[in-house]
This record gives structure tokens, C-alpha cells and sequence, in this order.
């Protein structure tokens, strides 16, 4: 169903169809853009800020925030996040866009606990990038664990003043009221309000400051297995994503880019493409990085056929000459293992690992590789953009975060942000790649030009051979074990592109990457060794990198876990014991750790030709770990069975938990075993699923899911699940063949 747009009003609206969202009686056409941004910036720390009534179908608007403010535009808005009219309808805010990580169930639940209401008595909204929301980016695994204080006291917040409002109506005393589905009762009589009815009395009060939160054993939300509400809508087919997005008069795009990435438009020759039936124009478009813009040639049509069709019959001349030789992984790789030799700098050091290792009486060193690899989420890159003549501009698209995107755009057009408003549709997968807004500007940038709204659509071979890419990066690893079986000394130096150096010009000089030690440094891996650095090399490339799921701890924990078990072998330990050993003073680990024993039955020894392997880490606020069991089959082997603990701390959903962990092994397993993105002569070799596999369903082994219950802060799930899971794999294949893996990816079915 596509996106119906109100003309009038220049506002979008996904229609009544779909289950869940909800859409604010605002009079939109009454109340000026500018206005509204000047009463969301008189919400100091983001509560109230007015509320509507409705009598006899008419709108009396009632405001309490300055007599000098403009009308208020929502209903009774207790907070950014809590919006409540008089008629009991209870909107709260979704402020992180939903790419199937669940932030559609989960933000409104932590709202819905403290304000006691039911999941069934909401409706849900998607922010639209206004900073009263706060930062909206759904990355870093963060929605519950930054939001987890912060909304749960939008809730208190607004379920105390309706218990004040009603006491003083009643005029009883507060501790006499209490607050259950909505409504307020009075213990002594009986007699309740909904909160629909205490509305403009609740206006009247102030917002209490930082209350009291529910402990975990009160939650009646919270922790719960529930449906979640969005799932209903994407399987019939009526939920908006961002491909369904149709906006009227809009042309639709199709962009042929140079096949190496940098290239540049020499000569155009669009007379054939002119004459497929529906093309309206052929321009020259551009593909804003952060570090270059690219060029390219766009096909405008009335439809989506036409303009793939133009496209396909360009005939374009690109010039080159300058990327190839610098663009290939083969030499990228070279780069990385030379400058292997460096001294990096450090996240931490302990002790003095070169001394150790020279007393050691067992020296290991190894490196490890893991590659390039693309995004590749079901639903390619998309964005419509409007351009409009007054200086506005209208965005709708599946964006990662909405206020990046009011930014970026704001900055592109040279116009200020409050001339910018972005829709946010469900994403249909992203892993980082959507929070890269180059898509978004290329529509901008031909919306610009054509003067009408403009929808963007990348093809598969668009998304996999344009890039940005996870990083390739090379794990030099060096270690000792002394001659009473003690491991002495490890260290563990990260090399590649930087991220934060490529995408914001930001590395710091002598320093390592401020993001590659997730997972890895001393803080997030606190293994006891007496000698201990973690460090960090940059090697630059043309190549355009970006995070990816568990950005640097999916290439990092391959090596970091898979040495570990490098070092137990040379001692002489089991692995499990050694870890154990090695994180007795870590009791959260040690945790995880001994569950995975216990649930993987670990010491049980296993038939002829089965090999087990273990790999932990903590990452994004959590601490994952898997045990995989794999057997031999044929030249190679087989993996039959993966046993994960994760310890997030406290969490919304065990069903999403268990979900997204289920997600990263898929990907992890992907990713170790299926064939990456390779450049030669500034090329992406792969195109299409064909060559960029993914893991099917008859390769998938059996999974068991173990939650740690604990009233810890919460941590992440969408990527912490992922880190470990190579090097597991890798360690069970060596415990079944006695062969050492230290090169990803790898056809488990080819080992010899």
C-alpha cells in the first residue's frame, strides 16, 4: 500500500490501514512549522507542553506553557515520548526507527510499564527527526540501554500527575490512589477516572523530577513474552516500508554508476534511453561520500520499469584511471600485513608483553583475516525527496536516524533544519548501511533538478558492488606460556581502515581507532593476563567502509578468541578452563561461561569425528557466548549444533532476545563461511546473491538460546551475538581436524 500524501497540508500519512500507528489529531493547517518548532523548544527537558480538547466536535485549545506561546498542535503531551487527549487515546512515541530490531514493541514498552498501561490500549508513532526526541539513530545496539531510565520516567512522570489530579478531584490523599490499565482508582471507594477524563486537570501540574522506577519484580510489562504489534501489518502486506513509499507526481529513479566506484562521466549517449516510453529525463546525478563525491547518471520516469529499462540502454564513458590500482583487496591485504611489523598504539597495556614473550618458554604468533563484506539487507536502498520551491524539503525514507538525516539534507541544500522534514517508513533490514545517507542526498540532489519529488531506487547489484563495505582487517597476534603451563603474555594489534578516519575525518593522530576496541580492549575483554596490549594500525583505502552489524567486534573477536585458544592448547588446558581460569575475578563472565557448560554439557566426551569450541565476548553492554559442535563430513565439516548465553542485563522481550541472537548467528556464520567482497582493478567482483551468498536454510544447525537473568543495567542484543561466533566455529573445527583456521572466509565443507 503506497504512502498517501495530504496536499494541502504537505504532510504524509501512512493511512488507517496499518495496525499500530497512531496519528495525533493535529490541526495542521492552523499552526505554522515554525510555530511548532518554538513550543517543542519551550519543553526545557522535554515535558509537557499543551494539550487539545474536543466538545461537541469542535477543538478548544487549552495552553499553560507561556501566554505568549503559540497554540498547542498535539494532544496533552506529558512528555516528547507520552501524548494523551481527552478522549483516553494514549499515543506513545517510537524514537528509533524500526529495521526489524523490535524498537516499534520495545520503546513503548519501557514507556508502558511505569505508566501503567497495557500494549493493547496503545497506539505506536515514528519520530520524525525533531531534536525534542533526542537522538533518534537506531545503531550501537543502544535503544534499551540508553533509554531505559529515560522513558520509563516519561511514564512515572505522567502516571503521577494523573494520580495527583485525580486525588485533588476526589479530594482524598494521593497514597489513597493508584494507577492500573489506564485508569486512576480510589482504594477507599472505589471510583476511577481514566486518564482520558483527568486530562486538563494533569495540564495544570507540574512534572515531577526524576522519580522512583519499578523494580524488576513488580514489571507487568517488562520481561514479558508479547506479541509484537508490528507483525500483524508485515505479513499481510499493509505495512508501510520504505519501497512502498508513493508520493503524487513523483519520478522515479534509476542511477547508473561507474563500475569502479571513483569513476568519473566523459560522454553520455542518452538518445536510446530517451525513447523508452515513460522516461522524462536523463541528468547527471551525483553520490555525496564523506570523503568524495562520485558521479553518476540518472534515468527519471514515470515509473519504476521505464527507468531501469533507460538505464540499461545509457551508453556512458567513464574515465577510471585514477582508482584501480589503489582500489584492490589483494593489495589493501599486503598493506595490512606489513605494517603488521609496527609498534601499534594502545588501548591498554599491562606489564610488558615483548619481555614476557622473550622469557616464555612457548612463543606464539599468528594473524588473522577477515573480509570485506557488504550490507546486503532485503530491502535495497531507497529514499523520495521533494525539493520544494518555498525551500522546503520532504523526505521519506528508511533511514537509520531521522534527525542525521534533517541534518545531512539541511547541510546538502544549504537550508536550516527546521525546513526539512523526514517520514520514517519500517526498514526492511539495514546493519548500519542505512544510517549512510548517501541514497537520501542523491534523491535530494535530483529532486533539486527535476522539481518534483523524486523516488531513488538502488538495485541488488547497486547495493553490493557500490559499497560502503565492513572493513577487511588483519589481527596480528602475539603471546607466551611459560614452562608451569601459564599463559604470561598476550597482545593483540588491529589493522585496517578506520571508520571514524574515513567517514569523519576524525582519527586521532598516535592514537587508535576509538571505536576498534569494542569487544577486545582490556575493559571489554578483562582476561587476566599479566602482559597484556591491545592496540590499533591504520591502513587507508578508497574503498568506503561504514559500520556493519557489531562494526569492528565482528572482525576483531575472530582473532582475539580464536588465540585465546591458541594459547590454552599450548598450555596444555581445556579452553573452557582456561577462560574460567583466566576471568575468575569477572563474575558476570564467569556466569556465561559456566552456563555454557553446564547447557552445552561441555566435559561430556564427545563421538569420533565431533569437535567443540568455545568464544565469549562482552560487547555493546552485553556479554555473549557460544559453544559450537561440529562433526566431520566428508573433506570438511559439518556444524551441527550451537549452544549461546547471552547476559544483557535486563531486558523488554526474552522472544526478541532470543531472535536477534538467532539473527547473529545466521549473519555471524555467513560471514565466516561464505565468500566476501573482493576489488580487483577497482572492482567489486561480486554482484548479486550468486556470488555474495548468504547462509541457507538446510545449512542451518540446531540453536539453543540461554537468557542470564540478573537486574543488571540492560545491554544490547541486535549485535553482541554476532562478535564471538567465528571464533567458536573455528575452535570446534580444530578440536574436531587438529586444523587451525586463521583466514575468513572458509567453505567448511573444503577444509582439505
Amino acid at each position: 500500500m503506497a504512502l498517501q500524501v495530504n496536499k494541502e497540508a504537505g504532510t504524509s500519512e501512512a493511512g488507517s490501514a496499518r495496525p499500530g500507528v497512531a496519528h495525533p489529531g493535529v490541526d495542521r493547517q492552523s499552526v505554522a512549522r515554525r510555530d511548532f518548532m518554538k513550543i517543542a523548544g519551550l519543553s526545557g527537558v522535554g515535558l509537557m507542553l499543551g494539550f487539545t480538547t474536543k466538545a461537541n466536535g469542535a477543538v478548544a485549545t487549552v495552553v499553560n506553557i507561556s501566554e505568549q506561546s503559540p497554540t498547542a498542535v498535539l494532544s496533552f503531551e506529558l512528555h516528547p515520548f507520552v501524548v494523551i487527549d481527552n478522549a483516553g487515546t494514549i499515543t506513545l512515541i517510537n524514537h528509533r526507527p524500526d529495521m526489524g530490531q523490535a524498537t516499534w514493541q520495545s520503546v513503548p514498552m519501557m514507556i508502558a510499564e511505569e505508566l501503567e498501561v497495557s500494549m493493547d490500549q496503545i497506539k505506536i508513532q515514528q519520530s520524525d527527526g525533531l531534536r525534542k526526541y533526542g537522538g533518534q539513530l537506531s545503531g550501537g545496539s543502544s535503544t534499551v540501554r540508553t533509554g531505559w531510565n529515560r522513558l520509563r520516567q516519561a511514564g512515572a512522570a505522567a502516571r503521577e500527575m494523573f494520580l495527583q489530579a485525580a486525588a485533588t478531584r476526589w479530594k482524598a490523599e494521593k497514597s489513597d490512589c493508584y494507577a492500573q490499565e489506564g485508569r486512576i482508582y480510589h482504594k477507599p471507594s472505589g471510583k476511577s477516572f481514566t486518564y482520558g477524563e483527568l486530562v486538563e486537570d494533569a495540564s495544570q501540574l507540574e512534572v515531577p523530577k526524576e522519580l522512583p522506577l519499578k523494580a524488576k519484580k513488580d514489571f507487568k510489562v517488562l520481561g514479558k513474552s508479547l506479541p509484537r504489534p508490528e507483525v500483524p501489518s508485515k505479513v499481510t502486506g499493509q505495512a508501510q516500508f520504505g519501497m512502498d513509499v508513493e508520493v503524487p507526481g513523483m519520478l522515479y529513479a534509476s542511477i547508473e554508476r561507474s563500475p569502479v566506484i571513483h569513476g568519473k562521466v566523459l560522454t553520455i549517449d542518452e538518445a536510446a534511453a530517451k525513447k523508452v516510453p515513460g522516461v522524462k529525463m536523463v541528468v547527471k546525478a551525483e553520490r555525496p561520500l564523506p570523503y568524495k563525491t562520485c558521479e553518476g547518471v540518472a534515468v527519471l520516469a514515470t515509473n519504476y520499469w521505464a527507468a531501469l529499462q533507460g538505464r540499461k540502454a545509457l551508453k556512458i564513458e567513464w574515465d577510471n584511471a585514477n582508482y584501480p590500482a589503489e582500489m584492490s583487496t589483494d593489495k589493501y591485504f599486503a598493506q595490512l600485513r606489513e605494517i603488521a611489523k609496527q609498534e601499534a598504539p594502545a588501548y591498554s597495556t599491562i606489564g610488558n608483553v615483548s619481555e614476557a614473550v622473550g622469557k616464555a618458554a612457548k612463543k606464539l604468533e599468528a594473524q588473522y583475516e577477515t573480509p570485506f563484506l557488504a550490507h546486503a539487507p532485503m530491502e535495497p536502498e531507497v529514499a523520495v525527496a521533494h525539493v520544494k520551491d518555498n525551500g522546503t524539503c520532504e523526505i521519506w525514507a528508511p533511514v537509520q536516524g531521522p534527525d542525521g538525516a534533517i541534518e545531512q539534507v539541511s547541510k546538502y541544500l544549504g537550508i536550516a533544519p527546521e525546513k526539512v522534514k523526514v517520514n520514517v517508513p519500517f526498514l526492511g533490514g539495514a546493519f548500519g548501511r542505512k544510517a549512510y545517507l548517501d541514497f537520501v542526498l542523491e534523491a535530494v540532489y535530483l529532486s533539486k533538478q527535476a522539481k518534483v519529488p523524486v523516488k531513488v531506487i538502488w538495485t541488488r547489484e547497486d547495493d553490493i558492488q557500490q559499497g560502503p563495505y565492513r572493513p577487511g582487517m588483519l589481527s596480528a597476534m602475539r603471546g607466551g606460556v611459560d614452562d608451569q603451563g601459564n599463559i604470561v603474555a598476550f597482545e593483540h594489534t588491529l589493522i585496517g581502515e578506520s571508520i571514524s578516519g574515513q567517514v569523519f575525518k576524525s582519527f586521532p593522530a598516535g592514537k587508535p581507532d576509538p571505536w576498534a576496541g569494542e569487544g577486545i580492549s582490556h575493559e571489554e575483554s578483562p582476561y587476566a593476563f599479566p602482559n597484556a596490549k591491545v592496540g590499533f594500525l591504520r591502513v587507508t583505502t578508497d574503498i568506503p567502509i561504514v559500520w556493519w552489524r557489531s562494526v569492528y567486534a565482528s572482525n576483531s573477536a575472530f582473532g582475539h578468541e580464536s588465540f585465546v585458544d591458541e594459547l590454552a592448547h599450548a598450555a596444555g588446558k581445556d579452553p573452557l578452563d582456561a577462560r574460567l581460569e583466566l576471568m575468575k575475578d569477572q563474575p558476570r563472565f564467569l556466569k556465561v561461561l559456566k552456563t555454557l557448560g553446564e547447557k552445552s554439557n561441555w566435559y561430556q566426551k564427545l563421538p569420533e569425528g565431533m569437535g567443540k569450541g568455545v568464544a565469549i565476548t562482552r560487547s555493546f553492554g552485553s556479554i555473549c557466548g557460544h559453544v559450537f559442535f561440529v562433526k566431520k563430513e566428508g573433506s570438511g565439516v559439518k556444524i551441527d549444533r550451537v549452544v549461546s548465553v547471552i547476559d544483557c542485563g535486563m531486558y523488554v522481550n526474552p522472544d526478541n532476545v532470543r531472535a536477534q541472537t538467532e539473527g547473529n548467528i545466521v549473519m555471524g556464520i555467513s560471514a565466516a563461511t561464505k565468500p566476501g567482497i573482493t576489488f580487483v582493478n577497482g572492482k567489486a567482483q561480486q554482484s548479486n546473491f550468486h556470488q555474495y551468498r548468504v547462509l541457507r536454510m538446510d545449512e542451518m544447525p540446531k540453536v539453543e538460546i540461554y537468557i542470564v537473568e540478573n537486574e543488571e543495567a540492560p545491554g544490547g542484543v541486535g549485535e553482541p551475538g554476532l562478535p564471538p561466533i567465528a571464533a567458536a566455529l573455528c575452535n570446534a573445527i580444530f578440536s574436531a581436524t587438529g586444523q587451525r583456521i586463521r583466514k575468513l572466509p572458509f567453505d567448511p565443507a573444503k577444509l582439505s
